[in-house]
């Protein structure tokens, strides 16, 4: 998503680009088919040695492009000075040049550069600095910094609340909220449990920002609610062994633990509340009909089995198939949803196990039982490798503590034996 005006350069189209940039780009690709016209090498390295030259002129082309920004910032700089109000936008470009060749050390220091002119010549929090701090962060990120991306991402925060409205405002607010998501996954505090806090608060900011914009049946407020669904799953899991707090503000400090048991204590009936809003907004929806209103209490049944609450769980399904089965196409609607088990949570952007791959290219298979409660029974490792012992035993332990979606048949849950799954380890640690 880009927040600020500035195209970088690899990704408007070719209208878009400086008029000798396209000029080296169709050199660059002449001097190619030049190359392959008179060269004639044997097929079996015909295509290497295209691939060879490609990348020759793509570099050549990326050089180039480094040096002209290079030559346009010296130039602005020796008829304004270094602080000069032109330099903003060329030092982007350049960074985005340098992240393209993969020079991310330098690139981070550029737009650094970039950052601090914006903030000196447009005020401290311009919004001119945006594109900048997000090049920054995707550089941080690429060099393993995920410290610094996340510095990064706290000074961005500031400056989008103080400059973005109306839909700007809620997609940064979204896109700050997937941070704390994947800051959590990398675990870059010892208080874990804040980052879920923080991703809960900042999609409840974007519906907000959606809701009073937009008004409360606009479908742009379902990825706030989803991903409102997805911190609730995430905060009701959590083992709660570093509990920190709560505040109105997201990036404010923790408070005591009291109110981090009382705020996951809510957590099954926030969740509720949750779905019960994505299933008003899908309803208001044209066209809206029976598959709506099933996969909205699919949600319903899959976070009340979630819960342990499997009674209350049978009766959403129950009235989940009752509203497939006045579709055209009932019986593959229902076969879609309840003709296999499913791995709780069932919802996008969460995976509670690595995906399988096919058995010819696995190292560990494992076979098992989902029973009509969703329980997972009888699993044992059934490949004849004898390595990877301590990862296949995390994966089992994993899978032991795995809530199903149970299969379905003639409207009851059933057992379902001999589940083969296959996994590819080499890339586990």
């Amino acid at each position: 998503m880009w927040l600020y005006c500035g195209k970088p350069a690899n990704c408007c189209n070719e209208r878009d680009r400086p008029m000798n940039f396209r000029r080296i780009t169709i050199a660059a690709c002449a001097a190619l088919a030049t190359t392959l016209a008179v060269a004639q090498p044997e097929p079996a390295t015909e295509a290497h040695d295209a691939l060879d030259d490609e990348a020759a002129a793509l570099e050549a082309v990326r050089s180039d492009t480094i040096r002209r920004y290079r030559d346009e910032i010296s130039a602005l700089e020796q008829a304004g000075g270094a602080y000069s109000t032109g330099l903003t936008e060329p030092l982007l470009e350049l960074g985005l040049a340098l992240q393209q060749a993969g020079q991310h050390a330098e690139a981070i220091r550029v737009l650094k550069r970039g950052v601090h002119l914006a903030r000196v010549n447009e005020g401290l929090y311009s919004e001119q600095q945006l594109a900048l701090i997000e090049a920054e962060i995707r550089s941080h990120m690429a060099l393993g910094d995920f410290k610094a991306a996340d510095d990064r991402h706290r000074y961005l925060y500031r400056v989008q609340q103080r400059t973005l409205t109306d839909t700007g405002r809620s997609l940064a607010l979204m896109r700050q909220a997937r941070w704390q998501r994947r800051a959590y996954e990398l675990g870059l505090d010892e208080n874990g449990f804040e980052r879920l806090l923080r991703m809960w608060n900042l999609y409840r900011l974007a519906l907000s920002e959606i809701a009073e914009n937009e008004g409360d049946t606009s479908p742009n407020l379902l990825p706030p609610l989803y991903g409102m669904l997805r911190a609730q799953y995430l905060i009701s899991g959590f083992d709660g062994s570093d509990p920190t707090g709560l505040s109105a503000d997201p990036f404010d400090p923790r408070v005591d633990e009291g109110r981090f048991v009382a705020f996951r204590s809510q957590s099954y009936k926030q969740g509720g509340s949750v779905i019960r809003a994505i299933y008003d907004v899908q309803q208001a929806q044209p066209g809206a009909g029976p598959r709506e209103h099933a996969d909205a209490l699919v949600l319903l049944g899959d976070w009340r089995l979630w819960h342990d609450k499997a009674d209350e769980a049978a009766q959403a399904y129950a009235d989940a198939l009752a509203e497939l089965a006045a579709l055209d196409d009932a019986e593959k609607a229902t076969a879609d949803i309840f003709g296999a088990p499913v791995a709780l949570p069932a919802l996008e952007g969460i995976r509670p196990l690595p995906e399988p791959v096919p058995p010819e290219g696995a190292s560990l298979l494992v076979e098992f039982t989902v029973d009509e409660r969703g329980r997972v029974r009888d699993l044992d490792r059934v490949d004849e490798a004898d390595d990877n012992e301590g990862i296949a035993n995390r994966l089992l332990r994993k899978l032991r503590r795995t809530q199903f979606r149970p299969r379905f048949a003639d409207g009851q849950p059933v057992p379902t034996t001999g589940i083969q799954w296959a996994y590819d380890t080499s890339n586990w640690q």
